[in-house]
């Protein structure tokens, strides 16, 4: 199985269980990528810890990768110190502008990784003026970093209530992504692509908006991206809300079924960040199922 594959090219729904159990340093950094895609983010977080504590390079890229699945969850303030420690990690680590590897896997993808979390945390917190100034810091070299610089840029202008801002960059994420044939990358580039233009409201971008969320939905589903299926099928669920779709209870059970399961797959950390989050509709799930927040909370992907 090409791990690097499953993590940055057309196969991010397979299975990478040997690699995060067996695999060196690289594999299984790539393999709790993978599975932290998928919605595992309690095996994802066991492989980043062990990673982590090795520092270097890998340590770096593993502690980004752990601050990103805590926003995932809803933990801005949590993978604050994450990325924090990212970037700390790679002090002594050699020249900033210096690209090495295709995917970003050196230094330099590494400092951006770190970088575009922390101005992804700033902006989750509300503190729009230093997600600006994190994000103007990035030097982005590598396709996945470019794709993650636009993303962020989307983001902050969503944030700061300029959806027309934000179109741009999200149409560059989405074209960059395609490009590299990066699945989960296009996919995630499609839903922040189709929320700006759900956002912005106008009805040429409403109709377009819905329709890449719904394809997006179909196709995560397909792949088993939970990381990905319950904020898409969150944002066609409330832009549908005003209009008739025949689909909408099932667009609705998707979510939270999807959801539920990235709840149950999470450590408990994650399910405690969920809880507390105002960015994690939990109130989507059915009694019983854990845990339960404000019907009216809202969310941010990473």
């Amino acid at each position: 199985m090409d791990v690097r594959r499953a993590a940055f090219g057309d196969l991010p729904g397979a299975g990478v269980w040997g690699a995060a159990r067996g695999g060196g340093v690289e594999e299984r950094w790539l393999a709790a990528v993978v599975l932290g895609g998928q919605g595992h983010y309690a095996a994802a977080a066991t492989v980043l810890g062990g990673l982590i504590g090795g520092g270097g390079l890998f340590g770096s890229l593993a502690a980004s990768t752990l601050a990103s699945h805590r926003r995932q969850l809803g933990g801005h303030a949590s993978a604050r110190r994450w990325d924090a420690l990212a970037l700390a990690l790679l002090a002594d680590r050699g020249e900033k502008g210096v690209e090495e590897d295709p995917d970003g896997v050196d230094v330099a993808g590494a400092r951006a990784d770190a970088l575009l979390g922390l101005a992804a945390d700033a902006v989750g917190a509300g503190r729009v003026g230093e997600a600006r100034r994190l994000h103007e810091r990035v030097e982005p070299l590598g396709w996945r970093s470019r794709v993650r610089h636009q993303w962020v840029a989307a983001e902050i202008e969503l944030a700061d209530g300029h959806a027309e801002r934000a179109v741009a960059p999200a149409e560059r994420a989405a074209a960059l992504s395609g490009e590299a044939g990066a699945t989960r990358h296009a996919l995630k580039s499609d839903l922040v692509l189709g929320t700006t233009l759900v956002v912005l409201g106008t009805p040429a971008g409403l109709d377009r908006g819905l329709d890449l969320l719904h394809c997006d939905l179909n196709h995560t589903d397909q792949l088993g991206l939970l990381s990905l299926i319950w904020p898409t099928g969150l944002v066609l669920a409330n832009a549908q809300e005003n209009r008739t779709y025949a689909d909408g209870q099932n667009v609705k059970e998707r979510t939270q079924n999807a959801l539920s399961c990235v709840l149950r797959r999470a450590d408990p950390i994650g399910r405690r960040l969920a809880h507390r989050s105002p960015w994690v509709p939990t109130a989507l799930l059915r009694s019983g199922e854990p845990p339960n927040a404000d019907p009216e909370a809202n969310f941010l992907t990473d």
